[in-house]
């Protein structure tokens, strides 16, 4: 019997040492500092004190079910409206290169310049958006201000944000498309809206499925827009996890921001690995 060479192991050596220092020890680590009460000099074990501490308070309960609320209502968007703007872009419409760079460039921009902008732009009294609301004679809401409305005004901007990425996942989800599928439709005598949901949404299923896991990761971990904007406010109406942890942080509440990241981490495991093992079952039984 020959031996197997470790020379190819070799290759991967490299890879596994960084993630192994950039990630595994790192996230170890958190896991032993939130049993812990700790500063930059010592670390006292208190066991799951801390997990019980976070349950404890509202306001950090609040920040849980908001990002929960914020990642579901952000993701859902971005597929839908990415999926319809695909197909749009994808018809053959006058200025359609023009249009799919304008639908993907916020994209591009700094996450904080959006955040600073929409700020100014929703203001409740010099905004421009509720300033044009009023010259048509409609009073605009408290757009950041109204506690109902916070986070779902941050969301809306993150959708505009990111629905540019999403549309250009679903583009190369539709050109995989042989067209042959929507000739044969066609001979049948489908109509073009039988086509969408009988032909394009089933074909389009794993980029569907990419969009949705990326949008939830992406949720689940927002910060620096809900920042920008609200920083969490007004009051805790748009607390997520990331801000309250952050919060926690300056507060120097350390071991209670680290057992904050162990929760969004189990949190974003818990939902995304059974996620993606039913999405990758039902597609092996299609």
């Amino acid at each position: 019997m020959t031996r197997r060479s470790p020379y190819p192991y070799w290759f991967v050596l490299p890879a596994a040492v960084i993630y192994s220092a950039l990630f595994l020890v790192p996230t170890l680590a958190s896991f032993w500092f939130s049993l812990t009460r700790w500063d930059l000099f010592s670390a006292t074990f208190i066991g799951l004190e801390n997990f019980r501490q976070f349950f404890s308070e509202p306001f950090l309960v609040q920040g849980l079910v908001n990002t929960m609320i914020y990642a579901m209502a952000t993701s859902g968007l971005k597929t839908v409206l990415g999926l319809l703007l695909a197909v749009l872009l994808t018809s053959g419409i006058y200025a359609q290169g023009f249009l799919r760079t304008v639908v993907f460039f916020p994209v591009l921009v700094s996450t904080i310049g959006i955040g600073l902008t929409f700020s100014e732009l929703m203001h409740p009294t010099k905004g421009a958006i509720n300033v044009a609301l009023e010259a048509f004679g409609v009073d605009g809401p408290g757009w950041l201000t109204n506690p109902q409305l916070a986070l779902f005004s941050v969301a809306l901007v993150d959708v505009w944000k990111g629905v540019g990425l999403a549309t250009l996942i679903f583009i190369a989800g539709l050109a995989s498309i042989s067209p042959d599928f929507y000739e044969a439709a066609r001979i049948d005598g489908a109509t073009r809206t039988q086509m969408f949901w009988r032909v394009t949404v089933p074909l389009v299923r794993p980029a569907t499925v990419t969009v949705i896991t990326l949008s939830l990761i992406g949720g689940m971990r927002s910060f620096d827009l809900i920042w920008a904007m609200t920083r969490g406010g007004p009051g805790f109406s748009s607390d997520v996890l990331a801000s309250v942890i952050y919060k926690q942080y300056q507060a120097g509440f350390y071991g209670l921001s680290t057992a904050g990241n162990v929760i969004l981490f189990l949190l974003i495991a818990v939902i995304l690995v059974p996620l993606t093992v039913w999405f990758n079952r039902r597609e092996v039984a299609q």
